[in-house]
Formats: structure tokens, C-alpha cells, sequence
């Protein structure tokens, strides 16, 4: 027996899904990016595999080979065809729910069973003409090959095909009187509308216009096409009486692993059909290197949220980068305000989780870290249930984070401390960062402090920069240089005209 487990794990990693969103999403406007791409196989039920960020880096690689062999225009349609076919299986079987003449119900399952054989054997088709590589689709392949094969797939087959050729066979009349109908075996009768437009047909000259209205067709019956197909059961027990046996014998078709594989290999295709949009814009995705490495990069990565939000637009997306070698672990933000450090800090934690999906990143080239968690502190509005000041949340949410963090973790701050005094806030970002640093985890820390990014040999400074004659146009672009403690806060206010003289200008106007 051909042993296939899932085309989302290898081996028999295969783990329970968690349903739950991830705490850190909305910081990092993950949750916008999966629920758009998840919106695309909605009867799939996709975010559940994107709320489980994996460890193993061999199953990242085994994640990134299936991704690979999809890239293959000629697989990418197979596999959508075979999705296709799946969805009108699903969709008979529903039916089958739904209604009510039993004879009806068990047309509809027949039905399901003979589009889902069609599909079964038309993906096998379709898998041997092209040229797999990835081990998941090799072994599914195998799998797929052994199962039609197999005794209890081609007695599927043949029943179906035979009760449906019984079926076929049905002839029958009605016999309308008024008020009344009867059914019988068809005879040989004559079928008088061949007779009635053969009689007009000299009459006939040139096109004529259509009057007949199109009724809508439905897949329900009506209680006197429910009766009339009752007689005809009657009429020809040996037929239905197959039809019967055939539903009884074959209640539960579609193979468990199958079943499994159409929903799973949906991931990689919302996925690739999420990011096919942004890669319109000319921005570049890779497979990254994973692993225990802190020493991590990106060349040319950027927020995946906010360039699919501009896929309609004109704007441009700005790219940007990062390395940290040993011992660097901390990357601190400076620069001025609305320059883009929040973003780049949503850049950073992105990346490391589309990386713990096994997907392709933004970037050109990059290698980043198997973390075991994501903790974000990201401003949040006060919350008068908790009976806390802005500050003593933020020291209670940094603590919190801190006694669960490991040497593993990833930890993004983005300007904590901004509601106090800038000598308290130093205190207490040294005191944090130092922790971080004895945890030797991997970090993020967007501030206006700029000290922080000297502190130690762990400490890397990166800045956010503006155009030299203009200050007041940021670029956007976040560089490896040292803080220079320039916020340019003045070319801001006048750009919006708060600086004080103009106040005062419009106060006289």
C-alpha cells in the first residue's frame, strides 16, 4: 500500500488545526492578509492552516517544494479542475440533504458518485503528463494511482456506470385525463409533436421569432413529478432496486485521503492566487532559509498587507531590508514621525510568519528565524474596564510578555512608554531591553529614544529617512546608520500649517 499523509506535512507530522486567531495578528495586519486570502476558498475553511506556524524546517521545505511545482501553470489548472469537479460533488451531496422523494435523493447521489469517479480519473490522467518534483505531490501521485487501482474504487466505478445505464433504459408514458394521470411502460407510441411540426413545417417561412418562455430549472421535483416517479419505480422495480443497493453499498464514497488533499492543497492555491496580485505591482517573493539561525536577512521585503491594499492603485511600494549578524539580536527604530518604522517593524514580524507557514516572502533573498512565539506591544486606546492608566498597561503588558518570552520568541515594541515623561521612559525602556537582551531573543523596537540603539554589541540602529532638500517628504526607506536624533517634527507641523506662526497667520485671516 502507497503510503501518502498529507500534502501540507510531511512524514506523519501531520498536527491539529488550530482554529484560534493568533493574539499578535492585528498588530502585524496579518489578520487582513489571511482573511483575504482565506476569502478566496471560503467553503474551504483555510485559516485554521494559517494559524499554525511550524517549527520543523523540513516540513517548511517540504511546504516550499509542493509551492514550487504549482508554480507550473499546467498543474495549477489540473488541480483547479479537479477542485472544480470536487465542489459539484459536494454540492449533489447537499442536495441529497435536502430533498425530498427518496428516489430523487438517490438520483442525485448516483450523480455525485459518477462526477466524483470522473474527477478521480481524470486528475490521475492529468498528474502523469506533467513533470512533479515536490515529494508531497510524488507520493499523492502514487497514492492516487494505487487508489484507482484499487478493488473498492473500480467497484465504485463499475456499479455507478451500470445502475446508471439501468436507469437509462427507463421508458415510460403519462397518460393525462382530467383531473387524473396514469403511468405506464412506454410502447412504442407515436411521439405526436415529431407528427404536429412535421404537418406545419410548409408553412414555415424563414426565421420565427421565439415566443417560448425559459422556465427556470431547478433541481427540486414538485409532488406530482415526485408521484409520477414512484409508478415509474413500480413500473421497473429491478432499476431502482439497484439504485438502492448502490446508495446503501456506497454511503461514504469519496476516500478519506482525497477528501483531505482537495481541502489542503487549497492552501497553496489562495495563497499563490493572493500574492500573484502584489506581484503585479513588480515586487519580488522568495523561499527563505529557515532555521536556528538569529543571523537573519531580507533584501527588498515589504509590508505584504499594505502592498496588497495598493494593488489597485497607482502608489508605489517601498521596499526595504535587514541583517543581523552574531551577536546582533535587536533592531532599533528611530527617525521621524509617519515614516514608515511602524511598518517596517509589521515588515519584520510578516516575514518570520509567512516563513513559519512555509510560503513564499517578500523579498529578493532571505533567511529568517523558526521562532516559537510573536509577542507585539503596539499602542492601544485605554480601556476603563481595567482600571489602568496608559502607563501602568504598558508595564503590565511588557511584563507579561517578558515572563513568557524564550530565547526563541520574536518580540516587536512599537513606541512604548510615549505617555510619560522622557526620563521615565528611558528608565524603563533600559531596563526592558536589557531583559530582552539577557533572553538573547530576536527584536524589534520602533522608539524615539534613540540610546537604545547603542546600548550594546546586540544592538543594531536603523533609521528612517526623509528627502536632504525637502524634510518634510519622507522616503520611506528604513537604513543601517546611527540615530541622529532628528525627528523633524517642525517640517511636519509645517506642512499642515500648526507651526506657530502660522496659527497665527490664520487666527488674523
Amino acid at each position: 500500500m502507497v503510503t501518502f499523509h498529507s500534502i501540507l506535512f510531511d512524514k506523519d507530522n501531520v498536527q491539529k488545526e488550530n482554529g484560534d486567531q493568533p493574539a499578535f495578528f492585528p498588530d502585524l495586519n496579518l489578520d487582513q492578509v489571511i482573511d483575504a486570502i482565506a476569502a478566496r476558498k471560503e467553503e474551504y475553511n483555510l485559516k485554521p492552516f494559517f494559524y499554525h506556524p511550524l517549527r520543523d524546517a523540513e516540513t517548511v521545505y517540504y511546504r516550499h517544494e509542493v509551492t514550487r511545482d504549482l508554480e507550473n501553470s499546467q498543474l495549477m489548472a489540473h488541480i483547479n479542475a479537479f477542485a472544480e469537479k470536487m465542489v459539484i460533488v459536494r454540492r449533489y451531496l447537499g442536495m441529497v440533504e435536502k430533498l425530498d422523494s427518496h428516489h430523487h435523493k438517490q438520483g442525485w447521489f448516483l450523480e455525485a458518485a459518477l462526477v466524483y469517479c470522473q474527477a478521480v480519473n481524470q486528475l490521475l490522467r492529468d498528474l502523469e503528463q506533467v513533470e512533479l518534483k515536490s515529494r508531497g505531490f510524488v507520493a499523492f501521485r502514487d497514492y492516487l494511482a494505487n487508489y484507482v487501482h484499487s478493488h473498492a474504487f473500480q467497484a465504485l466505478q463499475k456499479e455507478a456506470q451500470k445502475v446508471k445505464e439501468g436507469l437509462s433504459g427507463v421508458q415510460y408514458s403519462i397518460i393525462i385525463q382530467q383531473g387524473r394521470f396514469s403511468v405506464q411502460k412506454y410502447e412504442g407510441e407515436a411521439d405526436y409533436s415529431v407528427e404536429v411540426l412535421k404537418t406545419f413545417e410548409k408553412f414555415a417561412q424563414g426565421a420565427a421569432n421565439n415566443y417560448l418562455s425559459d422556465l427556470q430549472k431547478g433541481s427540486g421535483m414538485n409532488h406530482i413529478e415526485a408521484k409520477i416517479l414512484e409508478f415509474v419505480a413500480l413500473l421497473y422495480p429491478s432499476p431502482f432496486a439497484a439504485l438502492d443497493a448502490f446508495c446503501a453499498r456506497h454511503s461514504q464514497f469519496i476516500d478519506d485521503t482525497l477528501r483531505m488533499f482537495d481541502r489542503e492543497v487549497q492552501f497553496y492555491v489562495a495563497y499563490l492566487d493572493f500574492i500573484a496580485d502584489v506581484k503585479y505591482k513588480g515586487l519580488s517573493f522568495c523561499y527563505p532559509q529557515v532555521g536556528a539561525s538569529r543571523e537573519v536577512y531580507d533584501y527588498d521585503g515589504f509590508d505584504l498587507a499594505l502592498a496588497y491594499s495598493l494593488t489597485l492603485t497607482d502608489k508605489p511600494v517601498v521596499c526595504n531590508g535587514f541583517s543581523l549578524k552574531d551577536p546582533e539580536r535587536i533592531i532599533v527604530v528611530s527617525g521621524p514621525n509617519q515614516g514608515g518604522k511602524t511598518t517596517f517593524a509589521r515588515m519584520f514580524g510578516q516575514l518570520h510568519y509567512l516563513a513559519s507557514l512555509g510560503c513564499p516572502v517578500p523579498g529578493r533573498e532571505a533567511r529568517l528565524f523558526l521562532f516559537d512565539q510573536i509577542y507585539t506591544h503596539f499602542e492601544r486606546q485605554e480601556d476603563i474596564r481595567t482600571l489602568r492608566g496608559k502607563l501602568e498597561d504598558d508595564v503590565a503588558r511588557v511584563h507579561d510578555i517578558l515572563v513568557r518570552a524564550t530565547p526563541d520568541s520574536i518580540l516587536i515594541m512599537n513606541e512604548i512608554f510615549s505617555s510619560t515623561t522622557l526620563q521615565d521612559a528611558v528608565f524603563l525602556s533600559k531596563e526592558i531591553m536589557a531583559k530582552v537582551m539577557e533572553l538573547d531573543a530576536l527584536c524589534v523596537w520602533v522608539t524615539f529614544i534613540d540610546e537604545l540603539s547603542a546600548l550594546s554589541e546586540k544592538t543594531v540602529s536603523m533609521v528612517s529617512t526623509v528627502v536632504p532638500d525637502n524634510p518634510a517628504i519622507r522616503t520611506f526607506k528604513i537604513v543601517r546608520q546611527p540615530a541622529d536624533g532628528l525627528a523633524y517634527a517642525l517640517s511636519l507641523a509645517e506642512k499642515h500649517r500648526l507651526t506657530y506662526r502660522q496659527i497665527k497667520e490664520r487666527i488674523r485671516a
